[in-house]
């Protein structure tokens, strides 16, 4: 009887100690599932705020396509130095070459929402992936709880049927 009562017993806090141990490892995974989330979020907000014509890449192509059209701009009014030519095809030279720079800067725009978009949707499925994780870990939580009060259930009721079962023993041996 002392055997099946300390036997039960120490089930009791082996469910115990396992639900505790159980609910701390889903708490550490819980926190870096949140810190994952902030890190997500950071990201996002840094690379969704960017200013596409101020990255190094963009910047690039702006400073080249002006240092070809300034080259242009040279040429042309050389060539109507030389030979004769009227301030008209100047200006009109500098004036494609400004529309051209302009297109560039609003296609670099253009790409830089396309960026933007590609960014939010990688944000978005990256956080709902999160969120499942987060879930998850609450489910897993949940059933280990469940678990570990099974375990102590299971353990008091093998205890309290051998306490039962010695009390009855004793009861009708008093009888006789």
């Amino acid at each position: 009887m002392i055997g099946s009562l300390l036997g039960g017993a120490i089930g009791i806090a082996s469910s115990i100690w396992g639900g505790r141990k159980a609910s701390e490892a889903m708490k550490g995974v819980k926190q870096n599932i949140e810190q994952q989330q902030r890190e997500n979020e950071d990201w996002y907000n840094r690379r969704y705020n960017e200013d596409a014509t101020q990255r190094a890449d963009a910047q690039r192509i702006l400073q080249l396509t002006a240092e070809n059209f300034r080259k242009r701009n040279q040429q042309a009014a050389g060539t109507a130095a030389v030979m004769g030519g009227t301030e008209e095809s100047v200006a009109a030279t500098k004036a494609a070459n400004a529309q051209a720079m302009a297109d560039a800067a609003s296609q670099i725009a253009v790409n830089g929402e396309k960026r933007k978009e590609a960014i939010e949707q990688q944000y978005l499925q990256r956080d709902a992936t999160l969120n499942e994780k987060l879930n998850q870990a609450e489910r897993d939580k949940a059933k280990a709880i469940t678990e570990a009060a099974g375990g102590v259930a299971s353990a008091a009721g093998s205890a309290g049927e051998a306490f039962d079962k010695s009390f009855l023993a004793k009861f009708l041996a008093g009888i006789d």
